[in-house]
């Protein structure tokens, strides 16, 4: 599903990496990690309010079309005051301004609503989780957003076609042959229904996707206990490997549409937010779109399975 070029270089190898049928690529330079770029975390306090706290959210919060915010559990949800999609809501997942480690009932809880807001738009959905600043996340109190665009993001439209090229080609279903042949690979890490493996062509540092057996987010209810469990297990695998910061998402297809796409949900680890340290990202990353990551998929896999 993925082609490798190996070359030598002076302090050891380098990989290139691409996937056959979206054209993903990306750099894998495992000795980078001798540069110890990451520290230990540092979050800074906040000076200002903060808009998601409990005293704060119902009044400095929007609501929905009908006066109404979702509320379960913990959370609240309600449309994003700064939109960058024709659909963006915002679910605050803790009563706590800060935590760092999650419940499953707060990320079921928090799952849910996000459903339960975008479908109420038409569109491509997505549900994305920046946690911490080194991650871009613009408050420290933990918080999903979700989007639902009519057209895809350019990694959905990239597997879209993908999944519509090897059903063409192949005659089958492009995901279960990923499934098949993460399963019996290093990357693998667990799950059979929702299965979870190192991605071979990470987007990000050290990159965990879980396939679900969907498409679309109509049809994630039965599956978010499960999706909860598993993305706890992934944040408490980078929490081993000292890293708190990430980034989430899970992809959707359209509604009623039949492109031979599963829902998938990607985390990647990020860059511990501290004052010392040099970002992950760089013009690799945001202008050649080709990121440079460090850690093997292989051996983040045989990690998991014999470390952790």
């Amino acid at each position: 599903m993925f082609s490798l070029r190996e070359v030598s270089t002076a302090k050891g190898i380098l990989q290139y990496r691409e996937e056959h049928f979206t054209g993903l690529k990306c750099r894998i330079s495992p000795d980078r990690l001798n540069r110890h770029i990451d520290r230990a975390s540092y979050v800074p306090v906040d000076s200002d309010p903060c808009p998601f706290c409990r005293e704060n959210v119902f009044s400095m919060t929007p609501t929905f079309h009908d006066g109404n915010r979702i509320i379960r559990g913990e959370s609240v949800t309600f449309p994003n005051l700064f939109p960058f999609g024709e659909g963006h809501v915002v679910t605050v997942i803790t009563r706590e301004h800060f935590v760092q480690t999650f419940t499953r009932p707060q990320i079921v809880d928090v799952l849910f609503s996000q459903i339960e807001a975008l479908e109420r738009i038409d569109g491509y959905a997505s549900i994305n989780w920046n946690f911490l600043p080194s991650a871009g996340a613009s408050l420290i109190h933990p918080h999903m957003q979700g989007l639902s665009d009519l057209r895809p993001s350019r990694i959905v439209d990239q597997y879209l076609r993908a999944s519509q090229q090897y059903r063409r080609k192949h005659g089958r279903n492009y995901w279960e042959a990923v499934k098949m042949e993460e399963k019996v690979s290093d990357r693998y890490l667990f799950g059979d229904e929702i299965l979870w493996s190192a991605h071979a062509v990470p987007v990000g540092e050290r990159e965990v996707r879980g396939i679900l057996p969907i498409s679309s987010l109509g049809e994630m209810a039965n599956y978010v206990d499960l999706l909860a469990r598993g993305i706890l297990e992934i944040l408490s695998l980078y929490r081993k490997l000292c890293t708190n910061a990430f980034n989430m998402s899970i992809f959707f297809d359209k509604k009623g549409e039949n492109h031979g796409f599963c829902a998938f949900c990607s985390i990647i680890s990020r860059i511990n937010p501290n004052p010392l340290s040099t970002g992950d990202s760089a013009f690799m990353e945001r202008l050649h779109l080709e990121p440079v990551i460090l850690t093997l998929p292989e051996d983040l896999g045989r990690y998991y399975r014999t470390e952790y």
